[in-house]
């Protein structure tokens, strides 16, 4: 199958607003699983159940990217209130960087009312711990899709990372239709959270509580850690009929020199924790036949694994590499960018099962579950609605086994 050729409405069903979850369950554990068995069975259980539903010789890798408070109100001297996005760093251009800037820093951003603001500067007054600064805001680049904005503050001692965290909001996703609540901080953020970059969750991970972890690692399965900054880009519908003009977005990877060391070693079956964590992993097998090929350049391309040019290497071999490459520069973590669509067509090189959640109709990442599982997505999501379960990001989940 060529997966360009893929007509997005052949992925298309009935999600009827009211199983769209507009808040998750009190407890995060007790949330309904749709367990799907390599032979194409389903099982209805509860999520709690999951470490003694995995495989004796699984290895769970999670995403540990957090949530930043990504959206920013600000004002003109008119008094015009503007909504700023925040979507990934520019300069500079490292995450880590940007949040400890203590200055100024400049951003990709979305800005909602923008007709409104053709000239000059926002600003907003702030508190931080008993520290008063105002932050102002200055476009510098336009853009269609988005904008750069230059932040900066005077009060040096607090950091980017400070002030978005005393003025911002969650940016919770545009599907529940409603305004972010003081819940969602900590609901929208998964236990192993820790490394700031998101603009949304890696929502298969928000079910996982300290006593599912425990019992986790009780049974000898080890858990594994990637970084995927999550950007605004996963909302973003298919919008052409066919598949190969969608244009895919670009999103931040960073992973150790020692877990993918781990994965080369191949001694066992990854599950990866959602769809962020399944097209880092992904991503890593191609990173490696790139710079096989002398062809790596910080960006795995949205393509490439359907190139007729693609060596195919073994996964081992694959994963070595990157751990040469980073060897021989001296680095220990591997950071990068992935554009990576994994849709019918797609071959899994390292992932053998996933946990997820219920997606969206015609978006990629159904397009991503149906290349693990073929057209038993229907028969899956079908059960899920007759059930039913509760749909999307503060929705149940599935485990899917191949």
């Amino acid at each position: 199958m060529n997966p360009k050729e893929i007509h997005i409405s052949e992925y298309n069903y009935p999600l009827p607003d009211e199983l769209i979850a507009k808040h998750p369950l009190q407890q995060r554990d007790a949330c309904r699983l749709l367990v799907r068995r390599p032979d194409g069975t389903l099982e209805d259980r509860v999520f709690a159940e999951l470490p003694g539903l995995l495989p004796d010789d699984a290895m769970l890798v999670y995403n540990n990217t957090r949530v930043i408070n990504a959206r920013l109100r600000m004002r003109k001297d008119t008094g015009a209130l503007i909504e700023i996005f925040c979507l990934e760093p520019v300069a500079p251009a490292d995450y880590a960087q940007a949040f400890a800037s203590t200055e100024s820093c400049t951003w990709s951003c979305f800005v909602g009312n923008s007709k409104r603001w053709k000239q000059g500067e926002l600003t907003a007054e702030i508190e931080v711990d008993g520290v008063r600064a105002t932050l102002c805001a200055e476009r510098v680049a336009r853009a269609d899709n988005a904008s750069e904005v230059r932040f900066s503050w005077n009060e040096p001692q607090l950091t980017f990372a400070r002030i978005i965290g005393a003025i911002g909001e969650i940016p919770i996703p545009p599907y529940l239709n409603r305004a972010t609540e003081a819940t969602d901080s900590t609901d929208y953020q998964t236990v192993f959270s820790r490394i700031d970059g998101s603009v949304a969750a890696p929502t298969a991970g928000l079910h996982f509580t300290d006593r599912v972890l425990a019992d986790i690692s009780s049974r000898g399965i080890p858990r594994l850690e990637v970084t995927l900054h999550v950007g605004a880009g996963t909302f973003q519908p298919v919008k052409s009929e066919e598949v190969g003009d969608h244009a895919m977005h670009s999103e931040f990877i960073a992973v150790e020199r020692d877990v993918v060391a781990a994965l080369a070693a191949g001694k066992r079956r990854v599950i990866a924790v959602g769809t962020t964590s399944v097209r880092t992993l992904e991503s890593l097998y191609h990173i490696g036949c790139l710079i096989s090929q002398g062809k790596w350049d910080g960006e795995v391309p949205q393509w490439y694994a359907y190139d007729t040019d693609h060596p195919g290497l073994p996964v081992a071999e694959a994963l070595n590499a990157i751990v040469g490459y980073l060897d021989a520069s001296g680095q220990r973590t591997l950071m990068g960018a992935t554009r990576i669509i994994i849709a019918p067509g797609y071959t899994y090189r390292v992932v053998s099962g996933m946990v997820t959640n219920f997606h969206q109709p015609q978006s990629t990442l159904l397009l991503l579950v149906s290349a693990l599982m073929g057209d038993e997505w229907r028969a899956m999501y079908d059960h899920a609605l007759s059930v039913p379960y509760r749909f999307l990001s503060y929705g149940d989940a599935c485990l899917l086994l191949s």
